[in-house]
């Protein structure tokens, strides 16, 4: 694979302004003999990136209810991907539509340090959610106290020996729904942004001990996996969750084999990457094999539309927490792929700035989620 690091844009960008200022200088003639340098630039067209941001924005802001949640005033997780998507898409911090979302936020703000509907089943994931816009809203630290209070709810919440399961148990280190007792990639997946945007370093304890989760909801034999699904598949991709009798939302296999899909490889390789592994681990490249087989910004590869704006954003997050600029894929082709996703979301965006999913799976026909998952994506897409 080939990766674009910063040092390469920087000196592209010196070469050209080098040039530029010579022929200021001397015209034309001084510019002879010298070697021409290509334009090295990478992302989308800043103008459409710009404008397709301004529509979602603009729809999010006529689409709030008064008491300043979004879609439902019982369910946090909604209203906290929506003040994420706002921060995301670069709203100030004092700006009244994400002011009177995060205050709506804040008042499920619990004794624990958790953020939920106190009757909800889904803790973590609205905690977790409500982290990430509360973070990304932590410029001055006006919300640095309930940060930390929610940092360490979750600490509680993932599962480890404080819930009398010790490292051989597939449940351990995971993070998941309250009412299925069991955890899963995705849930875990957002405690990790949660707890990096909270500032958890790769070392700490909470991410080594979902690292032990997340391995074993690969389908790679080895060490770090030897449940009953590790060898079925076998193709480095990710599955949901080995817990409970083991669980993928692409379906098994006639020997029960848990069928790989893109949203959890993603969410694997970025869950694996925070914890500390490199690319030379062996999980790692399991995983980019197979996200470079299977390489698309048109559909979640093994669910085809469904969840396809979760896929969305996982793919340019893992792919920023990658540090590549271009994603070769199987077949050698380099692919700029935040103009690739940024074109994508531009041709699927709706006249009133919004986007929708007709697979209405996981929630994603309701248009305040999916515009939220869309600026979460394009966050990471400005030109390089």
């Amino acid at each position: 694979m080939h990766y674009l690091n910063s040092s390469d844009i920087r000196s592209s960008v010196d070469r050209r302004a080098f040039l530029t200022a010579l022929a200021a200088l001397g015209g034309a003639g001084v510019l002879r003999g010298l070697p021409s340098f290509a334009a090295d630039q990478v992302g989308p067209d800043a103008k459409l990136l710009k404008s397709i941001r301004e529509k979602g924005v603009n729809f999010l802001k006529t689409t709030q209810s008064d008491d300043g949640s979004w879609t439902s005033a019982t369910q946090p997780g909604i209203t906290a991907m929506s003040c994420f998507g706002l921060v995301s898409a670069g709203v100030k911090v004092d700006d009244p539509t994400l002011q009177k979302g995060l205050k709506h936020l804040l008042g499920y703000l619990q004794k624990d340090g958790g953020i939920y509907h106190p009757e909800t089943n889904h803790k973590n994931y609205e905690t977790s959610l409500t982290l990430l816009a509360l973070s990304g809203a932590n410029s001055d630290g006006r919300y640095t106290a309930q940060i930390k209070g929610g940092e360490k709810f979750l600490r509680v919440l993932q599962w480890d020996e404080t819930e009398s399961v010790d490292k051989s148990h597939p449940n351990f280190g995971g993070g998941g729904y309250g009412k299925s007792q069991r955890p899963d990639l995705s849930n875990t997946s957002f405690l990790l942004d949660a707890l990096k945007a909270a500032g958890v370093k790769s070392d700490d304890p909470a991410m080594k001990n979902a690292l032990i989760f997340v391995s074993r909801c690969q389908n790679l034999e080895s060490e770090f996996n030897t449940t009953e699904f590790a060898a079925k598949v076998n193709d480095g991709g990710f599955y949901y969750t080995p817990a409970a009798g083991g669980a993928s939302m692409a379906g098994k296999n006639a020997d029960g084999g848990l069928r790989s899909y893109a949203s959890m490889t993603y969410a694997g390789l970025k869950s694996m990457l925070y914890a500390g592994l490199t690319k030379d681990d062996k999980r790692v490249k399991a995983a980019l094999d197979w996200l470079r087989k299977f390489y698309s910004v048109e559909q979640n590869p093994g669910l085809d539309q469904q969840g396809l704006y979760y896929y969305y954003h996982t793919f340019a997050k893992s792919l920023t927490t990658l540090e590549a600029d271009l994603f070769e894929d199987a077949k050698g082709e380099k692919h700029d792929w935040r103009k690739e996703l940024t074109d994508a979301l531009a041709k699927r965006q709706k006249d009133n700035g919004s986007w929708v999913n007709a697979a209405d799976r996981w929630m994603e026909g309701d248009p305040n989620l999916t515009t939220a998952y869309a600026l979460m994506a394009l966050k990471y897409c400005d030109p390089k």
